[in-house]
C-alpha cells in the first residue's frame, strides 16, 4: 500500500509525464522539430519507423525535414496507454493513431502504431530515454505493413 506522500508524488509525476506527452503531440501537430527533440534525452535510444534500426537522440533539423514533408498537421491520438512510475524511472505503453497528409502520398493516411516509451527524471525533469514504435506486418510472405489494424478491447 502506498503512503499518502508517495501517492501524491506519483500523481504529480504522472501529471508531469502526461504533460510531456501532450507537448509532444502538440509539437507534431505544429510541425515543430525543436519541441519534439526537447522531449528526449540527448542520448535517448529511438526505434521509430524510419531506418536505421535505432539511433541516439533526436536531431531537430532531421526531424524538421521529416515534418516539412507533410501538408498540414500530423495528428497523434493515443489509446489504451498504461503508465508506471517508480522513483525516477517511468514507462508507458499503448497505441497511437498517426494521421496526416504526406506530400509524397498526396492523400491523407492514418494508421495505428504500437508504442513503448521509457522515461527518466534527471535534474527534476522527465525526458524520454527510450522510444520504440512499430507497425506489425503481414506474415503471409507479402511483408505488407498492417496499416488496416485497429486496437481491440482485451
Amino acid at each position: 500500500m502506498m503512503t499518502a506522500t508517495l501517492r501524491k508524488q506519483t500523481s504529480h509525476d504522472e501529471s508531469e509525464i502526461l504533460a510531456l506527452f501532450d507537448s509532444l503531440r502538440q509539437a507534431h501537430h505544429d510541425k515543430d522539430g525543436e519541441a519534439i527533440a526537447a522531449a528526449y534525452a540527448k542520448d535517448a535510444i529511438v526505434c521509430d519507423l524510419s531506418p536505421p534500426l535505432f539511433h541516439r537522440g533526436v536531431d531537430a533539423k532531421e526531424k524538421q525535414a521529416w515534418l516539412d514533408g507533410w501538408d498540414g498537421p500530423i495528428e497523434l491520438d493515443p489509446r489504451d496507454f498504461s503508465l508506471t512510475v517508480r522513483d525516477d524511472v517511468a514507462f508507458a505503453q499503448g497505441y497511437t493513431r498517426m494521421s496526416g497528409t504526406p506530400k509524397a502520398a498526396g492523400r491523407p493516411v492514418g494508421f495505428w502504431l504500437r508504442d513503448t516509451i521509457c522515461l527518466n527524471r534527471t535534474n527534476g525533469r522527465w525526458k524520454i530515454i527510450h522510444m520504440h514504435s512499430s507497425v506489425p506486418f503481414y506474415m503471409d510472405g507479402s511483408l505488407r505493413p498492417a496499416f488496416d489494424l485497429e486496437p481491440v478491447e482485451n
